[in-house]
């Protein structure tokens, strides 16, 4: 090989492989300012909890024993959510069993990729699994789309570190969550878990080793405080 060709082919090389420490510095500095992000909504989550003493969710209409139906007696809630991704949750209620949940992360070290994650889904609670004086215990599936931009990590050394990561790995897709909330009857606030099958259509990927589209399973669990 000419050393011409071999000057080209490095210059190639580090055209497409970020400096390791710059990137890093780069996803830290992202993380850590979602962290505080959300760790500031934590405090005001509970300071609001704290100022309104005795706050209680609506009561849930009474006189019908609800073994197959489920009624919200909530309205808007915020809270946090961890897994992929992590980061802000949100819920507003737009009917009697019916939702628009929201979702601003990171998805750190899972499958390769490290970035931004936006998601907002349409949600149905089709039936309460239990209902308890305390709580219901709905399930609910959905479909909504996500946005992720961030790095994805093609190729691994041996020692399991990344030998190729691509700047500006961007995908568009469709998700599907199912999930299950114990959502309380006399506290403004539930607890969630859920997964998500998401097909993506990438935007900007390496086409070497990807084909333009990517199936991917995320799940996380949460908690969120409602305001009404």
């Amino acid at each position: 090989m000419q050393p011409s060709t071999r000057s080209a082919l490095a210059a190639l090389d580090r055209d497409l492989t970020p400096a390791p420490a710059a990137a890093a510095r780069r996803r830290g500095g992202a993380s850590r300012a979602l962290l505080i992000v959300a760790l500031a909504l934590g405090v005001v989550t509970a300071d609001a909890w704290i100022d309104s003493g005795t706050a209680d969710a609506r009561p849930r209409p009474a006189g019908r024993h609800r073994k197959s139906n489920f009624e919200a007696n909530k309205t808007f809630g915020l809270g946090l959510m961890l897994g992929a991704p992590t980061g802000l949750s949100g819920k507003y209620f737009v009917g009697r069993s019916n939702a628009i949940d929201f979702g601003i992360g990171t998805i750190y070290g899972y499958r390769g990729r490290h970035g931004l994650h936006v998601h907002a889904d349409y949600l149905w609670h089709p039936l309460s699994l239990t209902s308890a004086p305390a709580f219901e215990l709905p399930l609910y599936i959905g479909i909504g789309g996500r946005f992720y931009n961030g790095d994805r990590c093609y190729l691994y050394a041996n020692n399991g570190k990344c030998d190729y990561y691509y700047n500006g790995y961007t995908a568009v897709g469709v998700r599907a969550p199912i999930g299950i909330s114990f959502d309380f009857n006399n506290v403004p606030i539930d607890i969630f878990g859920e997964i998500a099958f998401v097909f993506d259509f990438l935007v900007d990927h390496d086409s070497r080793y990807d084909n333009g589209v990517y199936f991917d399973v995320n799940g996380a669990i949460g908690l969120r405080y409602y305001f009404n």
